[in-house]
Formats: C-alpha cells, structure tokens, sequence
C-alpha cells in the first residue's frame, strides 16, 4: 500500500509543477562522498569501504546512502528533480544505475560514468534527463599530472536538447588540496589547462557553444587555476546593464563563474576547519548568459541545503550531515553541499 501511495504522490507532484518545468532547465552538481560498492574489486583501491573494513561499509549502509542521496536528488526542482546532475566520487556506473532504478524509478533518468584511473577508483557522472535529452557523444580527457600521474578524468557530454539545440556538460573532480594548498596548485592548474583545451576546440567550430561546466574543483572561484588558467570571470548577475556589456564586449570573457556572488558574500559547498570554501561551482559560457533559447536566470545559482541535510547541533552545527565522520558511521547524506541554477527557455 505504501508503493502506490508515493506513486500517486509522485504523479501528483509531477502533474502540478510540469507546466512551469516546461520552460527551464534545472542544473545541478554535487560530490557524494565516497559511494562505493561493497565488493572488493582487485584493480581499485578500495579496500577502505568493505563490509570486512574499519567502516563496515555493508549492503544496509548502501541502500541507505541511495535513499538518502535520492531524497536530496527528488527534493530538487520543486520536487522534480534536476533536468542535468553532475556528479563526484561514484565507484562505477552501475552503482548510478541502481540509484535509479531503484529510488529514482519515476524519473526517465540515464547515467554516464566512465572508468578513470584515479588510484581509489572514484569517478565523475552525469545523470540527466532522456526526456529532455539524447546523448549524442562524450568526452573523456584525462588529466596527466607530474611523473605521468593520472588524476580523475574530465568527463564531458554532448546532448541534443530540443529538435536542433546542442549543448556540452564537463564534470569535474579536479586534485585535491593533499599536502598543501600551495604545493598542489600546479595540479590544478594541469587540470584546467586540460579542460580549457577542450573548451578552445570545442570554440573554435561554434564560438556560440553552449557549455555547462561544474564541479568539485578543489579551488575557489579566484584561484588563479580558474581565473587565470581556466579563465572563467567572475560575474555578479545584478543589472540590465551588465548584461548589455558583455553583449557589446566580444572580448570581455567566453566563460563566467555563476558561484562567484554567492562566493564573495561568504557562502560554501564545503566547510574546512572554521572555513567554508565554494570548490563546488558551475561556470557556463558566455551564449548562457546573454544567449535567446537558453539563458542564465540572475542570482538563481545556489548553494542547495535542504533543512534535513544540515547538522542541527554540535561542533558541526550547520556544515553538511555526512555519511561518515573518519571512520565513524553517521546515516547521513554528504561531507558537500549541492550546487544548483536554473535557466530559462525561450525568449
């Protein structure tokens, strides 16, 4: 009985929000922290989440975390759901595909993940929405660090949006802040030289591209990896005026950074120490913003915090309820907030 009743919740939901859902595109990000199956695979290091482990990752955690990370997915959009979700730190794609399948059956939801050679065996996704899209390609550049160390790949998609409408998703997950903030740049910075890249190519055939760029970049939006590497500017969203100069500037900038207000008013996706940092953002090119069939609503970029994914009391009070605290099984959601924005559709 309880099936059917959230099946008709379910439609209901659906059925009140599908005219408005009809002329915007939700777009979303977010790091899942650590979803791993609980199967040792000899190629992957990742003995750390196994029933036999220190964290006892089991079948039972498991299918909590899906529920869970389905519960933040279907709380998105108005209760709809994102139309395109980026995500992190997913072992493999099968893993994707039973969150599907099993919490988000309603939803004609398909999943990409290729493998990456990260050495923990982590990896970037996409989910989106085969109603509004089909997958037309995807991209996989992989990011070659010193000593011909591979890192996560930069997984990117190409989706036919409408009968004609093309645009381009990259996911990020680029390397971490392992030994010093300082000392890890130059691997940052190899990552946004590695995606800037595609970014150039995929420019120089359409200077009108639509490109979706998000992730956990381990950075924020004034490091000089994004600034000046990436070059993805700043944009505070505020005036019609701001708009008409970079309509006017053809040269002012081809990508812009959508986390930065929320960013310069002291928000953040990841709280670090006494410290929150905005590593989870969403840039976009320059036809997003200024562009007819798809366009950036102002300010509506947001770190995504739902009431019941907040610690309520503690030390941690107000970061991100997560999955584990080190080796201490906690039921929650994610170490990161979600970061999400909205586009309209049409003039």
């Amino acid at each position: 009985m309880k099936k059917y009743f959230f099946a008709i919740l379910i439609f209901v939901s659906n059925l009140a929000y599908a005219q408005t859902n009809d002329e915007k595109l939700v777009v979303a990000f977010w790091n899942l922290q650590n979803l791993f199956d609980v199967y040792d695979d000899p190629q992957k290091n990742d003995e750390e989440f196994l029933p036999e482990s220190l964290k006892q990752w089991t079948i039972d955690r498991l299918d909590r975390k899906f529920y869970n990370l389905s519960r933040v997915i279907r709380s998105m959009n108005n209760g709809l759901g994102p139309d395109i979700l980026g995500i992190c730190e997913v072992e493999n794609k099968p893993l994707l595909d039973s969150l599907i399948k099993k919490y988000l059956f309603d939803k004609n939801y398909i999943a990409e993940s290729p493998e990456a050679p990260d050495e923990r065996g982590i990896q970037n996704g996409i989910i989106y929405d085969a109603d509004k899209f089909k997958l037309l390609q995807v991209f996989i550049d992989t990011v070659k660090l010193e000593r011909n160390v591979h890192t996560r790949i930069i997984l990117g998609a190409e989706l036919l949006f409408k009968p004609s409408d093309t645009i381009y998703v990259f996911v990020n997950h680029w390397p971490s802040r392992r030994g010093g903030e300082v000392e890890s740049v130059p691997r940052r910075i190899k990552a946004a030289e590695t995606l800037r890249n595609r970014i150039d190519l995929i420019f120089s055939e359409n200077k009108n591209a639509k490109i979706f760029i998000m992730g956990d970049f381990n950075d924020e939006p004034v490091n000089k990896s994004i600034l000046n590497y990436l070059k993805a500017q700043p944009i505070l969203c505020d005036s019609t005026e701001m708009l008409e100069n970079i309509k006017l500037k053809k040269d002012i900038s081809d990508l812009f950074n959508l986390s930065y207000h929320a960013f310069s008013i002291g928000e953040g996706s990841y709280k670090y120490q006494d410290d929150w940092n905005m590593l989870d953002q969403i840039i976009v090119s320059r036809e997003l913003i200024i562009g007819n069939e798809i366009r950036y609503s102002c300010n509506s970029y947001q770190v995504y915090k739902p009431d019941f994914i907040v610690t309520k009391s503690g030390k941690f009070q107000g970061t991100p309820f997560p999955t584990y605290g080190g080796n201490r099984y906690l039921g929650g959601y994610s170490d990161h907030f979600p970061v999400i924005a909205t586009f309209k559709v049409g003039d």
